[in-house]
């Protein structure tokens, strides 16, 4: 993952993640957590950080897909 992609991650998405009301789903984050122990914390931190990641690139992509098709 490019060092850029690391920092959107830190600077944009994140942010913007946990702007965002849970509601629904709060509690199986709270599940999933308090069946890990700390140092599986890190772990789904990384596999959350590389599924926002990837989650936006498909937006950019899809999004510029769509643009090419309205030409």
């Amino acid at each position: 993952m490019s060092d850029f992609m690391l920092w959107l991650h830190a600077n944009y998405i994140k942010p913007q993640l946990d702007a965002t009301p849970k509601q629904d789903y709060d509690f199986h984050f709270d599940l999933i957590r308090n069946n890990l122990c700390a140092t599986q914390w890190e772990s789904l931190d990384k596999a959350l950080e590389f599924t926002a990641i990837q989650a936006f690139l498909l937006g950019l992509r899809t999004g510029e897909g769509l643009a090419l098709n309205r030409r």
